[in-house]
């Protein structure tokens, strides 16, 4: 069997959607995880699936890879680890509600929320980045897709992957976080 084709269009859609990432957008998404490290701010990061398992990727790459040996840390925290309570809330409440209701046992004035969704219109990820907005606290998103609600609620703050591919948005999620971890491990040990 050969499947070199599909190998190689595969890697070539993969290289050209990182290529068409907003840099600034990433460059931007850098200064708020610095500005929410300085001030020792909780960043609450989330996501449902694949999404899910790079936001609890990001946890550790952060809170363990980029400060073990550093005195202040982040303090991520990921609102998908919490299988009890995640089934608590969508069986007893509503599958809509899994996030929310954590985060508002949590969030705090000055915290960073953080939603990924592939499509950009999973929604318990976009009500509680819309919780995260009317509690004033800065939030960012990343989508793919057409950004869906998410990059519709606000771009500025949103890392949109433009390609309606499911794999190759949440591999492109994962290089994003990659990437910053390494930028940020690089800026904080210099």
């Amino acid at each position: 069997m050969d499947f070199f084709n599909e190998i190689e269009r595969y890697k070539d859609e993969l290289k050209e959607t990182i290529d068409k990432i907003d840099k600034k957008q990433i460059n931007h998404f850098i200064e708020v995880l610095l500005k929410h490290y300085e001030a020792e701010s909780h960043i609450f990061i989330f996501g449902n699936g694949g999404s899910g398992m790079t936001a609890s990727h990001t946890v550790c790459d952060f809170n363990k890879g980029v400060c073990l040996d550093l005195e202040r840390k982040f303090k991520f925290i990921c609102l998908n680890d919490n299988i009890g309570s995640i089934l608590a809330y969508g069986n007893d409440i509503s599958s809509e509600d899994i996030f929310v209701l954590q985060l508002k046992n949590y969030l705090n004035p000055g915290d960073l929320v953080i939603g990924i969704s592939g499509s950009g219109n999973s929604e318990n990820i976009v009500k509680t980045i819309e919780y995260a907005r009317q509690a004033e606290v800065d939030t960012f998103t990343l989508c793919g897709f057409d950004g869906g609600k998410l990059k519709g609620m606000d771009s500025t703050n949103c890392i949109h992957v433009p390609i309606h591919d499911m794999q190759i948005v949440e591999d492109c999620h994962m290089v994003v976080f990659h990437m910053l971890m390494r930028i940020i491990y690089n800026y904080l040990h210099k």
